[in-house]
């Protein structure tokens, strides 16, 4: 081993020196990183529980404790966007609400004694506003009347009713099928809105109601078909995609 080295360039005796030095120092930190990976086992099997999770001591805490002042000032930059973004318009100008909605007037006058103050005028603030779908029950109570004489019996005869001998009035089912066809809210999604308000229908019944009220709709269907067959401009495919889409929609809520 002597002699070899001997015989050794100085170029290689130097690069033989810097790989053991090399090696020296990756094996030395492997074994720092080994001690601490030690270190920190044995306190999370034997240390007491609030040890065992413990940071280094030596590394540097982060500055989550800010300086007064610094906390002061960040509070007065924090305070200035907020008003900036509540002054700030964020519209050009208000939508104006529909003249054929109905209106409820609330009137507001300030607190405490006017007896000795006059009204100079009033500010006037609207909102859109909406009621959830109200039901209620219609009842109709026909009276009936016999002759003194004992010749018969009179009543009243019932409204003509869209469903005979059913309960769904023409708003309800107006209101399905509304729902269905043009919002494409699903049966089953309309029958969880009558289970919130404690109406409880199967749903073999609201599809009986459809299709009822789709049989009664047909005859306008076929005058609308005729009126725009007698127009002189006619689109066909739509027409044609009109009539299949109504035939699908019929099939899928066909009671099974």
């Amino acid at each position: 081993m002597q002699a070899a080295m001997e015989n050794l360039s100085k170029e290689d005796l130097l690069a033989m020196v810097s790989d053991r030095d090399r090696a020296l120092a990756e094996r030395d930190e492997k074994i720092d990183y080994l001690e601490s990976q030690l270190a920190m086992y044995r306190r999370m099997q034997f240390g007491q529980k609030r040890e065992r999770f413990e940071g280094d001591p030596d590394q540097m805490s982060l500055p989550f404790d800010a300086e007064p002042a610094a906390a002061e000032q960040q509070q007065e930059e924090i305070k200035e966007k907020i008003e900036y973004v509540r002054k700030r318009p964020t519209h050009k100008g208000r939508a104006k609400l529909p003249e054929h909605l109905p209106v409820e007037e609330i009137e507001i006058h300030p607190e405490g004694d006017l007896s000795d103050m006059v009204c100079i005028g009033k500010e006037i603030t609207e909102e859109l506003e909406c009621e959830p779908a109200r039901f209620y029950i219609k009842r109709y109570i026909r009276y009936k009347y016999a002759a003194k004489s004992g010749e018969g019996v009179k009543i009243a005869e019932l409204p003509d009713r869209v469903i005979d001998k059913g309960i769904p009035g023409a708003g309800l089912l107006a209101m399905i099928l509304t729902d269905k066809y043009v919002d494409h809210l699903p049966l089953y999604r309309q029958k969880q809105r009558f289970a919130r308000e404690n109406i409880q229908i199967p749903s073999s019944t609201i599809e009986g109601w459809t299709k009822e009220a789709l049989i009664k709709l047909h005859p306008l269907y076929e005058q609308l078909v005729f009126d725009t067959k007698a127009k002189g401009y006619l689109q066909v495919d739509e027409l044609r995609s009109n009539h299949r889409g109504l035939l699908k929609q019929q099939a899928r809520d066909k009671p099974r």
